[in-house]
């Protein structure tokens, strides 16, 4: 019998804790800020209704109907294609590895705010607080020097994540309905804070006042349609497990839509507090679009400015990173649940067990980033896998669904509880056949040639080599892209030893 949510409210907020990351709390405001403010949310809004939400319900309804993780349901649709799932999986190990490490530094920052008590006015002090105590040479070099600091959060963040997912959907149930609520009330004490500082409003119209001539911005685009795309979770195989766990009556349109668009106001809200912050200490045009360098480098600076009063700058301290913190748990362990799907739904394994494998042997990798050489590698990884693969997974779904399978059986099984509030085709099929594949694979050209440009080296500006982005950039692509033949490898082992497949089709699972 497979698990199910224990209701409606829980898969929301599930997905939602999982749209909602980190992204949203220093990537969107970044961006916001580079691109003219109401221009980028306008174009960022475009991107969320042709994108971001038909992927995300076609990714839903398909894992629904086949009660399956992201490679079963890819195979039901076709047998052929069930390596494009495989991708999806291995996204998630990568990122997941890295973004516990992130999520170690955002629990160390937490641990250590009180330290922002006795730093009133001292930017240059906030400023370095983070880089001293990771002990990063911002290089590829120094892999023998160890942050035992940010090793113990390490240790921290794969302990959270397991207790929060041991028990599938019945944890997650339980902790989402905090996660997802106690950043947002985070976000609106900060905010609240935020308005009440001197120059707020120059920050809430650098925010929503349009400059429309960022329009003719061809990053701007691009940047618009990642952000939506990358902060919807698609892709990575969480919201197929997501999916398969819901009940045959649930309303995925309705359900789809309130998931998108609290991911959209969450960033919103992120964004006022950022702006109306960063306005209120003099430091509008320091906002960056780099969102490690504005959660840990520039907002720090803009903490000790906020009063005179040292102990409440402290206070507002712990706020911000516990917010972060909320942010980061539920992506992390949602993340680990669709790996964890995937792989105990192909191999009939004990999910509770394998959910514990995952984190152990991803936890054991990613001591790699507690390193002085750490962050340059995170930033690489990072890069090709935001770059390309997850836009290759993302085009092959849809070449899938909409080229190799009858894409309106996944139309009929989106719109099967709907009443008033349908998904109509005219929007659902051109965006799944036509646009967002086009779009995708437009937006991995452009990535492709500006690493071109930049002489093949990722980060050469930064001191990164080339060696560094063979083996952790390309290296890292190449076994996610290979991640399929991997999977076929094991099975055909295991095929000799009494291990049978699933190979149900779409039409042979229709009473599932």
């Amino acid at each position: 019998m497979r698990e199910k949510w224990s209701s409606r409210s829980a898969f929301i907020l599930a997905a939602i804790g999982s749209a909602v990351g980190l992204g949203n709390a220093w990537r969107f405001p970044g961006l916001a800020a580079k691109y003219g403010g109401g221009a980028f949310l306008f174009v960022y809004l475009i991107a969320m209704l042709v994108i971001g939400i038909p992927l995300l319900m076609m990714e839903i309804a398909v894992a629904r109907y086949t009660r399956q993780g992201a490679p079963g349901s890819i195979r039901a649709m076709n047998k052929k294609w069930e390596s494009v799932g495989w991708l999806a999986v291995s996204n998630g190990i990568g990122i997941s590895i890295y973004y516990a490490a992130v999520f170690a530094w955002v629990i160390l920052m937490f641990i250590i705010s009180f330290k922002f008590a006795g730093m009133t006015g001292n930017t240059e002090a906030a400023s370095s607080l983070w880089a001293d105590t990771i002990k990063t040479t911002g290089t590829t070099s120094g892999f023998t020097t160890i942050s035992w600091p940010v090793l113990g959060c390490l240790v921290l963040s794969w302990a959270l994540c397991y207790i929060c997912i041991r028990n599938g959907t019945t944890t997650v149930g339980k902790v989402v309905k905090f996660t997802v609520s106690l950043p947002v009330i985070c976000l609106l004490i900060m905010a609240v804070r935020g308005m009440m500082m001197p120059g707020a409003m120059s920050g809430i119209a650098k925010l929503f006042i349009p400059d429309w001539t960022a329009l003719g911005n061809s990053n701007l685009w691009v940047d618009s349609i990642g952000q939506v795309f990358y902060s919807l979770s698609t892709s990575m195989a969480i919201m197929f497990a997501y999916g398969s766990f819901l009940d045959k009556e649930s309303n995925i349109v309705v359900d789809t839509i309130i998931i998108a668009f609290s991911d959209m106001f969450i960033s919103i809200l992120a964004g006022i507090v950022m702006f109306t912050t960063m306005a209120g200490v003099g430091m509008l045009d320091n906002i960056s679009a780099s969102g490690i360098a504005t959660a840990f480098i520039i907002y720090p600076q803009a903490i000790v400015k906020i009063s005179d009063n040292g102990v409440f700058n402290m206070i507002f301290a712990f706020i911000f990173y516990f917010c972060l913190i909320t942010l980061a748990i539920d992506s992390l362990f949602s993340i680990i649940e669709g790996i964890s799907t995937a792989l105990s739904d192909k191999f009939k394994l004990n999910k509770k067990k394998t959910t514990l494998t995952i984190c152990i042997v991803e936890g054991v990798i990613s001591l790699i980033y507690v390193t002085g050489a750490g962050l340059a590698v995170l930033d690489i990884v990072d890069y090709y896998i935001n770059s390309y693969t997850l836009l290759i997974t993302g085009v092959l779904e849809m070449i899938v669904a909409g080229w190799f399978f009858k894409t309106y059986k996944i139309l009929d099984e989106l719109n099967r509880n709907t009443n008033k509030l349908k998904m109509p085709s005219w929007w659902f099929l051109p965006s799944i056949k036509f646009i967002s594949p086009i779009i995708l694979t437009g937006l991995f050209i452009w990535n492709l040639i500006n690493l071109i440009k930049g002489g093949g080296i990722y980060g050469a500006g930064d001191g990164y080599t080339l060696v560094s982005n063979i083996i952790f950039g390309w290296g890292t692509a190449t076994l996610i892209l290979c991640s399929g033949f991997i999977i076929k490898g094991i099975v055909k082992a295991k095929s000799g030893k009494g291990f049978e497949e699933d190979n149900r089709t779409w039409d042979e699972l229709k009473e599932n």
